[in-house]
């Protein structure tokens, strides 16, 4: 048996001790598998086949064993760069989304009374297209926009099918994620990401990012190597994360106040001479304007803001000098700056400027810019290109500092009001649940002429739409190549592992090709997945039944990173941003200085939201996962974290049921009572709260954040400010 294969100790040590092979989801249990090898191995046919993970993002390599047609075995491929030969939790127990009672099975309309009637794809495909053809004749193309979460086809046949209707409004899941990140390190650094040399360092500092929660398995495993090389690692955020058992120190500061952290251990460098000033010098511009802006950004002002003693910020950034350049702040995700706050932004320009500090750009142990590889031009004949949409996707006029490729998805809330939006396409995304209010958000999607929701079970956003169309589950289907960027930079592949399960659902290459055809504009999708996944490969000097032999995974040894190289800053200036001329254009600071967040809390009774994935679900997209869901409720996993000292004195104790409530809503679960968390934080997993009924084993199980966070857009980057909301605790029926 491979190494790599799930061992029994594997099988337990996944979160809570299941990482789901359930028998309930069609799956051979450990024991049976266990003891079928014992008696002589696989009894029947089985074959293999390469895919990728849909749990996350991340998408992870692993191969299924098949077994007379059901999935029964899943081995993580040890040379893909996420998850080097290893799978977590919530990449076991989703695989039984392909066997779920509550799957999609056939397209779907919403009749006059509000409810929905299965009807064929020949009526779906007509009657989407003519509502089209409505809108684009009556409002122009720019009236019609997608929202989709970014998968290998999905991110290809979304954008061509919108390009192809005339509209540039192709939105990712990025404004309720990553956006004011991404946005954010492209004003300072020209580049919407970079990869911290975790495993090398010397000293890593984590904003809002716990490893161990939002797993990517190579990350755990870089974590792992560099508490064994003794790096010092810090966790900056309002609850202790499960990351603590990998790192040295907790720093349990107030939420949306992380950019008065950085731009304290900022001051402390500057002030004392710690920086490398070579560095800034020969790839900074805007430096002095910036120094001068936060000289008076001491520790102590920032303890007045963070609630970290000044003592704490001055050790922190000490600590970093001295580790410089095998030190940097990781880039996180979501967490703290992803999209949280009306500062995201602008925290994230500050880290990039304290990396800089640091000179630790491409050094060893410190901020990397790993090389990727891409496809090439293919066929032009094959494969026409669609013409290029006249306008520029909506929201880029109000947020202009927000990426073009993410777009600003919640703005589409309000144009829908205005009605300068009439017709919306969802794929992979549940925008009504995780993006943003979504009581505001379903009034908004009223006002449109065309709803269409793409997914594999009944989302929220499934419930408001008037057609609803069955994607086949990621186990059911090809898709084109991912290209992944890393130290050792890999295309993999997402191949077909099971048969359909429900004959009359189609894979989203399918779904768009065929609405194509009858919105009219077929010429540009007459080919298939096959050939246009064989044809990009080919421009990398591979093929599609080469990736296949080679196990689904191959990497570019030619484009094997190496430290020290020089980096071509992909800024307006060349050079290092200090300072922003589009920041100043778009209203904000032209240097990153310190901005409130848009709530506090008045004490007593208020607390300011915060949310964050658990190691075995990934927001709303696992909470319907039987094995998944069952551990959740062995162990209370859907409770709200309040701080032991104030629920003290509020009378509050661990297990109690409390009330939650705002203006914008008011629900009821049990509380975990906790010295691991802020006093001024409750935190509510973002997984919970499911409202759609069709969602069995999800449905009405603990709170949903969003219902608590008013609607709003950060000022220039276009984050959806998704924990900025006060909330009052109290013991229920007190």
């Amino acid at each position: 048996m491979s190494e790599h294969a799930i061992t029994r100790r594997s099988f337990l040590a996944g979160s809570a001790g299941a990482v789901g092979l359930a028998a309930t989801a069609g799956y051979m249990g450990f024991g049976a598998w266990e003891q079928a090898h014992a008696a002589g191995g696989w009894r029947r046919e089985v074959t293999t086949a390469h895919s990728l993970c849909n749990s996350c993002s991340s998408k992870c390599g692993f191969t299924g064993y098949v077994e007379d047609g059901r999935l029964t075995k899943m081995i993580g491929d040890v040379d893909h760069p996420y998850c080097e030969g290893t799978l977590c939790a919530r990449g076991y127990g989703y695989a039984s989304i392909a066997y779920s009672e509550d799957r999609l099975t056939d397209p779907l309309k919403k009749n006059d009374k509000g409810e929905f009637e299965a009807i064929s794809w020949e009526q779906a495909y007509s009657e989407i297209a003519e509502k089209v053809k409505a809108i684009i004749s009556s409002n122009g193309s720019e009236a019609l926009a997608m929202v989709q979460d970014p998968r290998p086809s999905g991110s290809y046949y979304t954008k061509r099918f919108m390009q192809a209707l005339g509209s540039a409004n192709v939105y990712t899941h990025g404004a309720a994620c990553n956006l004011s990140k991404n946005s954010g390190f492209t004003q300072a650094i020209g580049a919407g990401d970079y990869a911290s040399d975790v495993a090398n360092s010397k000293m890593t500092m984590f904003i809002g990012r716990s490893y161990a929660d939002a797993i990517r398995p190579s990350s755990v495993h870089d974590l792992q190597r560099a508490r064994e090389n003794g790096a010092y690692i810090v966790l900056v955020d309002p609850r202790c994360n499960n990351t603590i058992t990998l790192a040295d120190e907790w720093v349990p500061i107030n939420p949306g106040t992380d950019l008065a952290l950085v731009l304290a251990m900022s001051n402390v460098l500057i002030k004392n001479g710690l920086y490398d000033k070579d560095f800034v010098a020969e790839n900074g511009i805007g430096f002095d304007e910036w120094a001068a802006a936060i000289a008076d950004h001491t520790p102590q002002w920032a303890e007045g803001i963070t609630g970290i003693p000044a003592s704490t910020i001055e050790r922190l950034a000490v600590r970093f000098a001295e580790c410089a350049p095998a030190a940097s702040i990781e880039p996180s995700w979501r967490g703290a700056f992803g999209c949280s706050y009306a500062n995201s932004g602008e925290t994230a320009r500050a880290i990039c400027l304290f990396n800089t500090l640091l000179g630790c750009w491409n050094q060893k142990g410190g901020a990397l810019f790993l090389p990727s590889v891409s496809a090439g031009e293919v066929d032009a004949e094959k494969f026409p290109a669609v013409p290029k949409p006249e306008g520029k996707i909506l929201g880029s006029e109000e947020y202009p500092l927000a990426l073009s490729s993410m777009g600003v998805n919640v703005i589409l809330a309000d144009k829908a009001r205005e009605g300068a939006v009439k017709g919306l396409f969802f794929y992979n995304s549940n925008m009504a649940a995780g993006y943003a209010n979504p009581d505001y958000l379903a009034e908004s999607f009223s006002n449109l002429d065309l709803m269409v929701a793409i997914d594999v079970q009944m989302s929220e956003t499934c419930m408001l739409a008037d057609y609803v169309l069955p994607d086949t589950s990621y186990l059911e289907r090809l898709e084109l190549p991912e290209f992944v960027g890393g130290k050792v930079p890999a295309v993999t592949l997402r191949d077909r592992v099971i048969e359909k399960v429900h004959p009359n659902t189609k894979p989203v290459d399918e779904i768009f090709s065929e609405l194509a055809e009858a919105c009219g504009v077929g010429e540009y999708f007459q080919f298939t997945v096959d050939e246009l996944a064989d044809a990009q490969l080919r421009t990398v000097g591979l093929s599609l039944e080469g990736l296949r032999q080679a196990g689904g995974t191959a990497r570019f040894p030619e484009k094997e990173y190496s430290y020290g190289a020089a980096v071509k800053w992909k800024t307006p200036t060349g050079k290092v941003q200090f300072t922003s001329e589009a920041c100043e254009k778009a209203g904000l600071s032209p240097v990153p200085v310190w901005v409130d967040p848009q709530t506090k809390p008045a004490g007593g009774n208020q607390f300011r939201v915060i949310g964050g994935k658990q190691a075995i679900h990934t927001h709303t997209q696992t909470a319907n996962i039987e094995p998944l869901m069952e551990i959740t409720k062995k162990y209370n996993l859907e409770r709200v974290w309040m701080n032991a000292d104030k629920a003290a004195q509020l009378g509050i104790a661990d297990g109690d049921e409390v009330e939650v409530s705002n203006e914008e809503h008011t629900g009821r679960v049990r509380v975990k009572v906790t010295q691991r968390i802020n006093p001024e934080a409750l935190y509510i997993p973002s997984h919970y709260g499911c409202t759609s009924p069709d969602q069995h084993t999800a449905y009405n199980v603990g709170l949903r954040q969003m219902d608590f966070v008013p609607f709003s857009i950060e000022p220039g980057y276009g984050g959806a400010c998704t924990q900025e909301a006060i909330v009052t605790v109290k013991k229920a029926g007190a």
